[in-house]
Parts: structure tokens; C-alpha cells; sequence
């Protein structure tokens, strides 16, 4: 994509670094290894001014109704059914990537970033992941869609639904160095729990050899926590 930030992090530079600043650029030149992930969220939320996309998701799915389906354990149930899926050797291929391209958010993040909707079947997808999962579960006003984790952190910082406890069903932010700045975010995933031993375990799209995995992952590589507000 053209927008240098939407891809920042080539794939051998971060294991599953931001989508948005260099991926689509080294995953046309075929680099497979590790894998920059990205994601910017821009569900609506009480209290803050919702971008258009949020709005028409309000519109067609009313809060009550969004509740009553987007539950924490109906979200987990559906990431966790998806563990095995695994890109191509170029870097994508999967039903996120294609998903997403193909989705309305795409126009909007393009305006944004730069690039073209092609671009995003090679990008990394850990963020495309955890918008899909929120679009088939109900949730995706809850849960937002994007390709750039940074904005979506910084969407659920901006709508007071951001903090550091893990809980489950919490969207959880990583930067492999330890910082706690949310520009320096690289990765995404869903928090199934806390271990309360310092770890906590987690469903990721776009990790290790690029598929969706369950993890165990240090909380000192947290940046820190969405929170989704679910149904009961």
C-alpha cells in the first residue's frame, strides 16, 4: 500500500508486527517468515462521536439485539474453531484476508492508509482475524474492523474501554519489546484468561508459522487491553 504507516514492520523485522506501515510491501516481494500484524478497531461507542461505518452497524443490529447474541463465550467459541487455519506460503490466502478485502471497512482503512484492497490478501492478518471473528459472532460493533492495531487500540483507549486486566474475551495488544506505548503495538489476539502466574492464555490469528493459534504469552509483552462490552 502506498501510505509508508499502514505498512511499517516487514515481515523478518517483527514476528507479528503492525499491518500498518510495511506488509503489503514485503509480502508482494514473497516473504513468508514472520509476520507483521495489524489492526485498528472503530466499533462505536456511548458517549463518543461514532464514524459512519459504526453508525450503520447500529442501525442494523440495535444495541439490545447485539447484546443478547455477542457474548464472550459465544466470541471465544468461534476464534477458537478457527485454530489451524493457516495462510499460503505468500502470506495470506486465508478467509480473513479475503473477507476483509472485500468488506466496506476496507474502502474506509484505504482512504486512510493508502494502497489498494489487493494489497490486503498478503498483509498480515492478525487484526483481519479478530474483525472477522467479531463481524460472524455479532459483535463487530463491540470488537470493531480494521488492519491496523495501533488505531484499534487507540479506538478503545478514545471510548474509555481500554486497560491493563486481562479478562476474558478482552482484545489484547503486544509489543514484543515491552513497551507500553500503544504507537508501538505489533500484534493482536483475544484473551481466554489469566494463568495468574504472569501469563495469560490467548487466540491469535496471523502467529507463529502464520495460522491461528492458541498461546501462552508473557503479560509483561502487553501493551494492553480492549475491552468489548458484551451481552451477559
Amino acid at each position: 500500500m502506498a501510505k509508508s504507516h499502514l505498512f511499517r514492520a516487514t515481515k523478518s523485522t517483527f514476528a507479528h508486527a503492525v499491518l500498518g506501515v510495511s506488509v503489503a510491501a514485503a509480502a508482494l516481494a514473497g516473504q513468508s517468515a514472520a509476520h507483521a500484524d495489524t489492526l485498528a478497531a472503530h466499533a462505536p461507542a456511548p458517549a463518543v462521536a461514532a464514524p459512519a461505518h459504526a453508525a450503520s452497524a447500529a442501525k442494523s443490529h440495535p444495541e439490545s439485539e447485539i447484546k443478547a447474541r455477542a457474548t464472550v463465550s459465544r466470541v471465544l467459541a468461534l476464534a477458537k474453531a478457527q485454530v489451524g487455519t493457516s495462510e499460503n506460503a505468500y502470506g495470506g490466502g486465508t478467509k480473513f484476508q479475503k473477507w476483509y478485502m472485500n468488506s466496506p471497512r476496507a474502502l474506509e482503512t484505504l482512504r486512510r492508509d493508502g494502497g489498494t484492497r489487493a494489497d490486503y490478501l498478503n498483509a498480515a492478518w492478525c487484526s483481519m482475524f479478530v474483525s472477522w471473528v467479531g463481524d460472524q459472532s455479532g459483535a463487530r460493533s463491540m470488537i470493531g474492523w480494521d488492519a491496523y492495531t495501533v488505531e484499534h487500540a487507540k479506538w478503545f483507549a478514545g471510548n474509555n474501554r481500554w486497560g491493563t486486566t486481562p479478562k476474558p474475551g478482552a482484545v489484547v495488544f503486544f509489543s514484543w519489546g515491552g513497551s507500553k506505548s500503544l504507537d508501538d503495538i505489533e500484534h493482536v489476539g483475544f484473551v481466554v484468561k489469566d494463568n495468574h502466574n504472569g501469563t495469560i492464555s490467548t487466540i491469535e490469528g496471523n502467529t507463529g508459522n502464520g495460522s491461528v493459534q492458541q498461546r501462552v504469552r508473557p503479560t509483561s509483552q502487553v501493551v494492553g487491553y480492549g475491552y468489548p462490552n458484551y451481552g451477559a
